[in-house]
């Protein structure tokens, strides 16, 4: 299972969801986050998701039970202010997609004429050379 955090604070997922739910015995995260110092580092130790979340993200208690079970084995359920929580000591960085291309700009092409730098921007009337300021 494929889990992608989307908000992260201080070591906790705050909002994520569920990229594809084969596997549930085998969770892994990725983080599409804006991550700030403290919030997956060093200072935060391994990220932690809820079992609640995780739960919901399965579909049901029925299917999350047996993986939970595995989970607790290997040690990866933990306990953060109250809540059982699933460990992601590793995890992987998405990064953000390029932004798609202006469709206004205008590429640069080495055989187009500079601009004139006598000519106000926008202004049709003004011819290339005009002396007027």
């Amino acid at each position: 299972m494929r889990i992608r955090a989307l908000s992260v604070f201080e070591g906790v997922v705050y909002h994520c969801w569920p990229v594809d739910r084969t596997n549930p015995g085998r969770p892994t995260l990725e983080v599409d986050a804006l991550l700030r110092e403290g919030d997956a580092d060093s200072t935060s130790g391994p990220l932690l998701v809820t079992v609640a979340d995780y739960i919901a993200m399965v579909g049901s208690i029925e299917v999350a039970r047996p993986c939970l079970e595995q989970l607790q084995a290997k040690g990866r359920i933990v306990d953060r202010l109250g809540a059982a929580h699933i460990s992601f000591p590793t995890w992987t960085r998405v990064l953000p997609a390029e932004p798609p291309a202006d469709p206004t700009e205008t590429p640069d092409d080495p055989t187009r004429e500079p601009d004139d730098p006598t000519r106000e921007p926008g202004d049709p009337t003004r011819e290339p050379g005009d002396p007027r300021r």
